[in-house]
């Protein structure tokens, strides 16, 4: 093998508020061995994801916080470097979930073998990975666009927010984006075909959403929560569908922010529905089918920035929450 240990970053130290990079330590150990039924990978993508912000506090969440002096949590994109399990040979590619370092050992059935001839094998941990699929079973599942309604998306240049208003323009719907920067205003417009978009940092939310959906809005696809889902509650139409997938605004908080006025809830009878995409796994098949063939026929468009070298990840990562990545964020670990 080229590399003689296996370089980790694990948690050093809980953060309070936004993460600083010495809250994470690089450290190394020897590359393990693989048993019976297990595999040896050698990571080559890392996906770095808002959700990962939950995972390295206490708080009470829906999945395990990581121990300190541990491995930080992530999907990846690995390639089988030994096999002890009969479905898999050296030099296959797998999609896992190794974390944040450069070599694990995984029991086989828990691994999910990639076709590099489908398409590139970072798009596993976007566009045909769990935020692609986040994005279509949240919209399409709790939102139900229909074709002349209206859907509003935060954080709309992002992995998920950026499919999600894309399927929500093939569904037939009038899609309105919320975005950080002018750049990414002008991308989610003249390169994904949003209707509207609208800059937070430079635009007052209420009024630009007003101006943007002048009769309402149907569908809100909510990965931000905070003021832009206090605006948009005072322009739900009747029977408006909420998908609360994310809480980005408040991810680095260090306690709970002040509530929005859910009253419009009531008098529009609208429907929020929380959203982990756990639960969605068995719309897998269909959101495949239906992604990859929206992306061979160019209808839905995907943008990546990746940053190259695990030392990176931590700084990578507190761009993330601030809104500093153009795109799915990853980090190319190895060949």
């Amino acid at each position: 093998m080229a590399d003689a240990v296996n370089q980790q970053i694990v948690l050093k130290s809980r953060p309070v508020g936004e993460p600083q990079e010495s809250d994470f330590a690089l450290v190394e150990s020897p590359i393990p061995q693989p048993g019976e039924g297990e595999v040896l990978n050698r990571t080559i993508y890392l996906s770095l994801d808002p959700y990962m912000r939950g995972r390295l506090s206490t708080n009470a969440s829906y999945a395990a916080s990581t121990q300190l002096n541990s491995v930080i949590v992530g999907e990846t994109v690995s390639q089988v470097i030994q096999s002890h399990h009969p479905e898999f040979t050296p030099g296959d590619f797998v999609l896992s979930n190794h974390g944040w370092q450069t070599d694990a050992v995984a029991k086989g059935e828990t691994l999910r073998k990639l076709d590099p001839n489908q398409a590139p094998l970072s798009y596993y941990l976007g566009v045909l990975g769990m935020p692609g699929l986040t994005a279509y079973a949240a919209l399409l599942d709790i939102g139900q666009p229909k074709a002349g309604e209206t859907v509003v998306i935060s954080a709309a240049s992002g992995a998920v927010g950026a499919v999600a208003g894309q399927i929500a323009k093939i569904k037939g719907a009038r899609v309105v984006g919320i975005v950080g920067s002018d750049e990414k205003r002008d991308y989610i417009v003249k390169e994904l075909g949003f209707d509207v978009g609208i800059n937070r940092r430079t635009q007052e939310i209420a009024p630009a959403l007003q101006e943007a959906a002048p009769d309402g809005i149907d569908v809100y696809f909510d990965n931000t929560a905070g003021e832009i889902l206090e605006a948009v509650l005072q322009q739900i139409n009747l029977g408006a569908r909420i998908p609360l997938v994310g809480l980005i605004s408040q991810y680095n908080a260090s306690s709970p922010p002040p509530g929005p006025n859910l009253m419009p809830l009531l008098i529009k009878r609208a429907l929020i529905k929380g959203f982990l995409v756990s639960d969605y796994q068995h719309r897998f098949p269909d959101f495949v089918r239906d992604v990859a063939g929206w992306l061979q026929s160019g209808q839905l468009k995907y943008k990546e920035d990746i940053v190259v070298g695990l030392e990176n990840a931590p700084r990578a990562f507190i761009g993330l929450l601030r809104g500093e990545n153009f795109g799915k964020l990853i980090v190319k670990v190895s060949q």
